[in-house]
């Protein structure tokens, strides 16, 4: 008998730890199931934009694809009026930075620390005569080389031909004053047409294996083609990607993808004559004396510790000697060990948010990387810190993924269904980035992804309401590079959106935009100087 009892414990035990281990593996390969499970084989709420995007319930519940399209077409119906049809006869009619004048309003010989600065800006054509609309993108930046200081200025277009571009006025010593008609109000009407014209600026190419081969064939976010194709839907948000199936082989069998610029242009003759390299970014104020600054002890109010939910002003801060200062709060010094002591970060998105990753285990000597079998700078990559507790890794945003250099697509993932996979506590923190590869792209497809990344970070809210969110916008790039694909004007557009949707929710907003402006860096990948300036802010975000 108690032989009998004996057996039957031990074979509960046996079944108990059987279960244990289904679950584990289950739980463990959950997204691998369910990305399984979706292959399948052949400013809505802005300022600019109108009402907020829940308006329904306060749960918020999924919208439809039909509803979703109808947001995406409000949002483009504003900015097409934001950004009207400016077509021209020759290039002298276009707006001219050497014609356009510039005049302080009330100089003085002196001015105070803290002073606003404003600047009337007439723009011309290239035969002197006066412009009667605005539209002109231009990037307005104060700054004093010596100390190692900038920062952005504000742009007011009257739509008439005039700007007002105000400067605060936040250190002393000698101030130059700089303002780039990056695009005259012509070109960047017409990259805004060209650009939400087709998807076929890049073309991808996908590797399939075929048992001990490998078979590469095109793909694409809109694939015009009889042939057919492998469909790979995100079921829930409804965004796909397709690529063509190459005879014989399961869609499944997608492993790698790269990408390379298509020779097209949806741009006229006549209009690129104003993105050739002299017409683009040219200085406006070329002769402006420079401007002096002294303290006359006026009294610094005293700002409260930045933190998340904060409003945004323009600009939003300022460097001096290489560090930010935030206008409308104070940054203070953190124990970069001590504040992660505990904490959980995901950080999702572009190479861009990769560098925090990267700076991350250069200044933590005791963070270890964790060997997760991936290959490449795209890999998903984890770093963890045992003795305390710190755990961040860095996994890229979905397609489009623009690279010359061949990636793995095996464990690729949106980043709301990551976002909805995340429990969520007042030690997790998520940091989002996303912007640099859309850019070649139609604007509803970025438009769609911020939606439903905006709805993902809703619900995990609803569900952890302690979860830090922090959105870290893009940043400036080279300004003369592929200028029809990469503008730093189709960025701006991108920051209005992102900002614009998510200002409804209380996340942390890093404006990467205004402090590579500030610093002057027109690098897609910052110095790391940068890069150490927007983690200062995420550190005093969540500490």
């Amino acid at each position: 008998m108690k032989t009998t009892m004996t057996n039957h414990k031990s074979l509960l035990a046996l079944l108990l730890i059987l279960a244990f281990w289904i679950s584990f593996t289950v739980f463990h390969n959950s997204s691998e199931i369910w990305a399984a499970l979706k292959w399948t084989d052949p400013l809505p709420h802005c300022n600019f934009i109108g009402k907020p995007l829940c308006t329904k319930a306060p749960q918020c519940p999924v919208l439809s694809a039909a509803e979703t399209d109808l947001e995406i077409r409000k949002v483009l119906e504003k900015l097409d009026q934001l950004i009207p049809p400016r077509p021209f006869t020759h290039k002298i009619a276009t707006t001219s930075a050497t014609q356009s004048k510039a005049t302080i309003l009330n100089p003085r010989d002196k001015y105070c620390q803290g002073d606003q600065l404003d600047i009337l800006l007439e723009v011309k054509d290239h035969l002197g005569h006066r412009k009667e609309y605005g539209g002109d993108f231009l990037r307005a930046r104060m700054y004093s080389t010596d100390l190692k200081a900038g920062a952005s200025g504000k742009v007011t277009d009257f739509n008439n031909g005039t700007y007002l571009v105000s400067f605060t006025l936040f250190w002393e010593g000698q101030v130059s004053l700089s303002v780039l008609l990056v695009h005259p109000s012509e070109g960047a009407s017409a990259l805004w047409r060209a650009r939400n014209q087709g998807y076929d600026r890049v073309i991808f190419t996908g590797q399939f294996v075929n048992g001990n081969s490998q078979v590469n064939t095109d793909c694409a976010l809109v694939l015009n083609s009889s042939a057919e194709l492998c469909r790979y839907l995100d079921a829930e948000d409804q965004e796909a990607f397709y690529c063509v199936r190459p005879p014989h082989v399961s869609c499944a069998a997608l492993t790698h993808m790269r990408s390379m610029n298509k020779n097209i242009s949806y741009l006229s003759q006549q209009e690129w004559t104003l993105f050739e390299r002299s017409n683009v970014g040219v200085e406006i104020m070329e002769n402006s004396s420079v401007i002096h600054v002294t303290k006359c002890n006026k009294t610094v109010p005293v700002k409260e510790k930045c933190k998340p939910g904060m409003l945004p002003t323009i600009p939003s801060g300022h460097a001096w000697k290489y560090t930010w200062y935030p206008v409308s709060c104070s940054l203070t010094p953190v124990s970069m060990k001590d504040c992660l002591r505990g904490k959980l970060i995901y950080l999702m998105g572009d190479s861009t948010i990769r560098q925090w990753m990267e700076y991350f285990k250069a200044s933590l000597n005791t963070l270890k990387s964790v060997d997760l079998h991936g290959s490449g700078k795209l890999k998903h990559q984890l770093a963890v810190d045992l003795d305390r507790n710190i755990n961040i890794q860095w996994q890229k945003h979905s397609y489009p993924l623009v690279g010359s250099m061949e990636y793995s697509v095996k464990g690729i993932e949106y980043i709301a269904r990551i976002i909805d996979r995340i429990g969520g506590d007042k030690n997790t923190i998520v940091v989002i980035s996303l912007g640099q590869h859309f850019r070649p792209f139609p604007l509803d497809v970025f438009i769609r992804r911020v939606l439903n990344v905006h709805r993902a970070v809703q619900r995990l809210l609803l569900r952890s309401p302690d979860t830090m969110v922090i959105i870290k916008t893009e940043n400036t790039r080279e300004m003369h590079s592929d200028v029809e694909r990469l503008s730093d004007f189709h960025g701006h557009i991108q920051n209005l959106v992102i900002k614009d949707i998510f200002q409804d929710l209380n996340v942390g907003i890093i404006d990467a935009w205004d402090i590579t402006i500030a610093y002057g860096s027109n690098e897609v990948h910052p110095p790391q100087y940068i890069i150490r300036n927007q983690i200062n802010i995420f550190l005093n975000y969540i500490c």
